[in-house]
């Protein structure tokens, strides 16, 4: 164990899952941690890198028509269910609960995303990061994650470089999935310079003592030591960012 004090608990900032903004089309149900759609919030645009957190729960058989991105590393952590995407550079594939489906928008792509349950209902974080370039070729691919690989740790999928196996991608962050549960911990020091970003996929964990639930995202704006602990059927994506003039 690191001999590293843990950063206090006052230096963090909460966003608490029932403030998020909420949105009902009837075929779609999603909560927003930033400024996105029809919900506006000049206090909550992004935090660094990350531009979108939505939270999606998606009927079955219904989806998103094809529609244009450009400029963003886009990725979708899949919780319940499936998701089908097809793309104009000609990618067509499902991924299913536990699995990553990543995009580099580039220059500009369009894609479609749907429910190919027609009963059962999909759930997934859809989380957009600003790249440190613009421009370039879109790019597409897909992570399947074992529970055995986020089984009381962190499993990088999303980095900079494409270490340890992690899809690479364009924007200056490290991307971690991790499950705890009962008695496991895990500890993470954030690097001088460096800020993270916790946010609460399914169950509950706390963070330094402090207790988040299903939802809650947590904005960590310094260098230091986190420990994870007190995990109840715990699934929370932690977000490594490096220093960058995103304020």
């Amino acid at each position: 164990m690191s001999t590293l004090n843990l950063i206090p608990q006052d230096a963090f900032t909460l966003r608490p899952a029932a403030e998020r903004g909420h949105v009902n089309m009837g075929w779609l149900r999603s909560a927003h941690s930033f400024s996105f759609g029809s919900y506006f919030d000049r206090s909550h645009m992004h935090f660094e890198s990350l531009r979108v957190i939505n939270d999606d729960y998606i009927e079955g058989g219904k989806g998103f028509g094809e529609h244009p991105h450009q400029n963003a590393e886009i990725f979708s952590y899949v919780l319940q269910g499936a998701l089908a995407h097809k793309d104009s550079m000609g990618n067509g594939s499902t991924v299913k609960a536990g699995g990553i489906q990543y995009m580099s928008a580039g220059a500009g792509v369009r894609h479609s995303e749907f429910n190919p349950s027609a009963t059962d209902e999909t759930r997934l974080l859809q989380i957009w990061l600003l790249p440190y370039e613009d421009g370039g070729q879109p790019r597409y691919e897909t992570l399947d994650l074992t529970k055995e690989d986020k089984d009381g740790k962190l499993k990088l999928f999303l980095s900079k470089d494409g270490r340890h196996g992690s899809i690479q991608m364009k924007a200056n962050a490290d991307v971690y999935a991790a499950n705890l549960d009962g008695d496991q911990s895990v500890q993470f020091e954030i690097s001088d310079g460096h800020k993270a970003w916790v946010q609460v996929a399914v169950g509950e964990v706390e963070v330094n003592g402090m207790h988040l639930q299903q939802g809650d995202g947590l904005a960590i704006p310094t260098d230091g030591l986190l420990e994870f602990t007190n995990g109840k059927e715990a699934d929370f994506v932690f977000f490594d960012f490096e220093a960058e003039p995103f304020n």
